[in-house]
């Protein structure tokens, strides 16, 4: 079950954090900012990504959306989103509840630079009603550490 690889896997990496589970859905940008009371980009959303050969994770707030040209210029290559077979494949997680917590195997993570506006953020849990509350610094730190330009954020 994916909540419990999710919360396996934070018990050992960062057991100060918890997964918060609730019985309103959150497998959607607006949905969890609705639970959260928080702004949809606070959400942070993870996307799957197959540039050439290379499978990897990118998390962006959740108001962002994909920059062909951007993410391009940072990947080295045209990105293509995957598909829900191939995200559960890679992530363990289904749509809905796909985070960088939790996961299978190594995978090389990056956070957008356009979640830098936020202290705080919240990704999903590894389900559709789960999600993880943290500092952004911890989020980064717990991906790896790096960061990309690959995203467009709604003009204010």
């Amino acid at each position: 079950m994916s909540l419990e690889t999710v919360k396996a896997d934070l018990a050992v990496r960062a057991p100060d954090l918890s997964v918060m589970v609730t019985d309103a859905s959150t497998a959607t940008v607006q949905l969890a900012a609705e639970v959260h009371g928080v702004a949809p980009g606070q959400i942070a959303k993870t996307l799957a990504i197959r540039v050439n050969d290379a499978e990897f994770l990118l998390v962006t707030r959740g108001d962002a959306r994909l920059d062909n040209r951007k993410a391009k210029a940072a990947f080295g290559g045209r990105p293509r989103m995957l598909g829900p077979d191939d995200v559960l494949r890679l992530t363990s997680h289904a749509v809905g509840g796909v985070c960088p917590f939790g996961l299978p195997g190594p995978l090389t993570i990056y956070c957008d630079v356009s979640l830098k506006i936020y202290d705080e953020v919240i990704p999903a849990g590894g389900s559709t009603h789960a999600s993880v509350r943290l500092p952004l610094a911890r989020l980064v730190e717990l991906c790896g550490g790096k960061w990309a330009d690959a995203c467009e954020v709604p003009a204010a």
